[in-house]
Order: structure tokens, then sequence, then C-alpha cells
């Protein structure tokens, strides 16, 4: 008999003992019986942990009583502190200002456009000065979009962002430059078959446009995706749900049109045309140069260096004469106020007399100047011993004064504190180098 039989032998005399032993009297273990029944039962509780969770809830609410008592001081003294807040500005009572826009007999152009939540104000004011542009060459009042040179942008910055592997900026800003560069590659369309608007309030808001924007080109460094074609494609995606998808052609008093064509059969503008002058001392004057400001995405070297009182003429000449200037420069200064429309420079900040080359570059140099805005002149007059211009403006701080959209800057505000204008080449006779500006980076 082996070994595994000698157990299974002893295991058989065995079991009978032990289940005597388990089974109590009288319950059978007969075959077929049901099993024993499962049910669901109240969990069971602790008295005494319970009464700790509740004195531990009831300490904490205490304590969430007391911070809330703080945290609601703290907000109400942010807000009374945010209403009530002041900043430095100029007393205006012994400044004369021109009574109207109308008083400067102004250039042709639309009525102010607001930008409302956008950073595009340098479409909103170059495209407002090729409108004025188009009707001083041709006698034609077109109202064109904004939108259709703001998406194309936005195209050619997530290009180069992926041909500089993320080192290109990529923000709302950009500057004449821009609009000039997209009439060239795309054309121009009027306003109404692109309004780039699909909310139905009519008002720009680009917040949600710019967050997703941003954020696909985050990944697209952090995953090192320089697939340029498909980049686009989706950045396009993305504008198309923001903007609405920009026309391939359209028909404009009977005619069809691809925005190219408008451009040259319609519009007559050439954007070799027009230049923009700066003045720095970083640089020598009567060459091109690099306007080396964020919003010059493209790194350009396009911009024409002239002496402070080269550049101020010119502007000042130009809409003299009936032709309007796009501008573009710092607009945080104390002396820029929406509430009276008007922008000046105080006597407590550099008196007149002292406004000069150096001045203007110390500002310039220390940040205190900044390429914040850019905005359109469209009139200019003598007034009150000042030279004033008439200023078309985009911004929310031009709705806060009598005249919406717009603001009357005083001569010396010009000279201080606007870094470029745009005008066309007739208005630089005499100051343009032989050679053209150099179109690498564009």
């Amino acid at each position: 008999m082996g070994v595994g039989k000698r157990r299974w032998t002893t295991v058989r005399r065995v079991l009978p003992c032990l289940l005597a032993l388990t089974i109590p009297s009288g319950v059978a273990l007969a075959r077929g019986d049901p099993p024993d029944p499962a049910v669901y039962k109240p969990a069971y509780k602790s008295p005494i942990i319970d009464e700790m969770e509740k004195a531990r809830k009831a300490k904490q609410a205490e304590l969430d009583s007391l911070q809330k008592l703080v945290d609601d001081r703290y907000e109400a003294d942010g807000k009374k502190e945010k209403d009530e807040k002041r900043t430095l500005r100029l007393d205006w009572s012994r400044v004369r200002i021109p009574p109207s826009p109308e008083a400067f007999h102004p250039l042709f152009h639309f009525p102010p456009v607001r930008q409302y939540a956008t950073g595009t104000c340098w479409s909103f004011c170059s495209t407002s000065y090729f409108e004025s542009e188009v009707a001083r060459r041709t006698g034609r009042k077109i109202k064109l979009s904004e939108m259709w040179t703001v998406y194309w942008e936005y195209v050619e910055k997530a290009r180069r962002f992926v041909r500089e592997y993320g080192h290109s900026e990529f923000s709302e800003g950009s500057e004449d430059l821009g609009a000039r560069e997209i009439y060239r590659q795309y054309g121009a369309v009027p306003e109404a078959f692109y309004p780039g608007i699909l909310d139905t309030t009519g008002r720009h808001d680009h917040n949600r446009l710019s967050v997703e924007l941003r954020a696909y080109l985050d990944w697209v460094k952090e995953q090192k995706y320089w697939e340029e074609e498909k980049v686009i494609a989706y950045v396009r995606e993305i504008l198309d749900s923001h903007l609405g998808r920009p026309p391939e052609s359209f028909t404009f008093e009977a005619t069809t049109y691809t925005p190219k064509q408008f451009l040259a059969d319609v519009l007559r503008l050439d954007p070799d045309d027009y230049i923009d002058i700066v003045s720095t001392m970083k640089e020598p004057f009567g060459g091109w140069i690099l306007y080396d400001f964020p919003d010059n995405w493209r790194r350009s070297r396009s911009c024409l260096n002239v002496p402070l009182d080269t550049f101020y003429r010119v502007i000042k000449e130009t809409v003299r004469d009936g032709y309007t200037v796009s501008i573009g420069g710092d607009t945080s200064e104390p002396g820029l106020d929406g509430g009276e429309g008007a922008a000046v420079v105080p006597t407590w900040d550099i008196p007149r007399e002292w406004i000069d080359q150096a001045s203007r570059e110390l500002r310039i140099s220390n940040g205190a100047t900044g390429d914040d805005h850019g905005i359109h002149a469209v009139g200019f007059m003598r007034y009150g011993g000042r030279d004033w211009f008439l200023i078309k403006d985009s911004g929310s701080g031009a709705q806060l004064g009598k005249f919406p959209g717009y603001y009357f800057f005083d001569g010396d505000y010009v000279r201080l504190k606007m870094l470029g204008a745009m005008v066309h080449r007739d208005r630089l006779k005499g100051l343009l180098p032989v050679e053209p500006y150099p179109r690498e980076g564009i």
C-alpha cells in the first residue's frame, strides 16, 4: 500500500469523529440542504469615533468662520482700495484743448472702430490708415477688414514659430509692417466679407483665442513637433472656430475677386510704397535698422532711422499736407488722460524746451517709453500756442472722453513718446537710402 493510500484511509476513519465534534446536535448535513443565507446589515459604528469626528468638524467650522471674517475684510478693503484708487494725472484746468474733432478739418477716415478685448491695435490703426490712403489715391471709400489681417498674421507667426523652433515671439501684438506683409502675401478684403466676429454681441473678444493658440504652441515646443504644415493646419482650425474661415474669393460691385486681385485692381495699394520711420540714438541715422521691440516678431530691419527733428517734421508736414499717418508708441503717461481725451507732456515731467533726442532716448532706454499702442493721426492744427494732432484710437481709453474714439495729442507728446510712424514714401524724398530696405526675416 502506498503512502498516499494510507493517508486517505486515515482521513476517512477520522473525518466522522471531527464532524461529530463541530456540528451541533440535531443538525443534519444532508446533500441538497439550502446554504447559509447572506444579508446586508448596517455598518457598525463606534460612538467614541463618531463623537471625535463631530468635535473635529465643529472645530474646523469655527476656524473656517474666523477665516471667512478675515477673508471678507480683506476683500472689502481691496474693493474699497480699487474703487478709491487714484492715479497721478495732469491738472487740465490751465490747458487749452481743441474744442472738437471738427475743428481740425479732419482728413477722410471712417468713424472709430473699437478693438474691444483684443491686443490687435496695430491692425486697427494700419487698416484705418490704408482706408484713408485708398480714399486719398482713388477717391473710393471702402471699409476694410481688420480681422482678415489678424487672422493671417497669426498664421505667419505660427509658421515662423515652427521655423525658429519656438524662439520666435508669439503674442497678439504686431506693427504696421504686419499689415503690409499680409496685404502683400494674401491681399485684402472689405469688412463686409470678413467681419471676423462670431459672437452674437458683435464685439471682438480674443481672450480664449489667445489662450488656445498659446497652449497649442507651448505643446508644439514641448513635444518638439516641428511639422510646419500640420501645425499651421491646426492653428487655422483654432482661428476658424473663433474668427470664421476667411474667403478665398468674393463678389464686390458685381465682379468676383480674389483678395490679391482686390488689393491690386480696386484698392490699388502697393505695400512697397509705405515706409516706417523711427528715431533712436542706438543706431546710425539715415539707414535701415531693426525696430527692437517684441512686436517686431519678424525681426525685420525695415525701419528708416532719422533724427528727432526730422521724425517730427515728417509727421507734422505729412498730416498738414493732406496725408494721414499711422503712429505707434507709449500711451501710459500721466499726461495722457482718456477722460479729457487729450495728451500733453506736463512741465513737471520735462519742460518742453528740454525735449530733445537725448531726453527721448533716456525714456526709451530705461523702459519709460514702450511700444504700447497703435493709433491713426487724421488731422493737424495750431491751437493755444501748441501743435495738436487729431488721433483716431481703437482702444478703450479713447471711449472715456467727450468725443469717443478720438484723442487730441499735443506735438510735444508725439516728439517725446511716439516711437514710430508709417508714411507714404512720397513724404520721404531726399531721406531714403539708395538701397531698398532688406527683406531678411520677412
